[in-house]
């Protein structure tokens, strides 16, 4: 190799180096997160965990663990979801953050937008002199997403069984 090739491959990898270091920019304009990196929750649950599934299988296909570190059961590759089971059925999941529905709805989104989305959905204000979010229900047949907001944009999203997600509105339950 002569020494002009080598220089030149020298300067392009330290052209290439210098471009990637440095602080990356965050700040109101820049996403948190890489476009698409969203994952999509329906009316039927995730693409590998469906409401109605029991605790057993979803254990079985290596999809349910029970770390000490968690508030209880989570899902393997879905740090986003917590989900809930009644006598052995998956029949809720309480979503974070980049957690969407196939709307584009997730934690962040302004209220207004999620009355566009789904007209049809149910207010629930948040009980009288409690600290505790309000919330729109989106009812689609026996399913439906609950959005929990401040007024002005969503703060959680509970998908999964309508009359569960009525009941953990109603009842205040969490979680953990």
């Amino acid at each position: 190799m002569k020494l002009r090739q080598f220089g030149f491959i020298a300067t392009l990898l330290a052209a290439a180096s210098i471009a990637g270091s440095g602080v990356h920019p965050h700040g109101p304009d820049v996403p948190a997160r890489p476009v698409g990196a969203a994952e999509v929750v329906s009316l039927n649950g995730l693409r590998n965990a469906g409401f109605g599934d029991t605790e057993e299988d979803l254990t079985r296909r290596g999809l349910l663990r029970t770390d000490e570190e968690a508030c209880g059961p989570t899902l393997a590759g879905h740090g986003e979801v917590s989900p809930i089971f009644v006598d052995d059925r998956l029949v809720l999941l309480w979503l974070d953050d980049p957690m969407t529905t196939p709307e584009g709805i997730s934690a962040g989104t302004p209220v207004g937008e999620v009355r566009a989305v789904y007209p049809g959905a149910a207010a629930l204000p948040a009980p009288p002199g409690s600290h505790r979010f309000a919330g729109l229900l989106a009812r689609h047949g026996d399913r439906a997403y609950l959005f929990l907001h401040d007024g002005v944009t969503v703060r959680e999203i509970i998908a999964g069984y309508a009359d569960w997600a009525r009941r953990l509105f109603d009842e205040g339950y969490g979680p953990c």
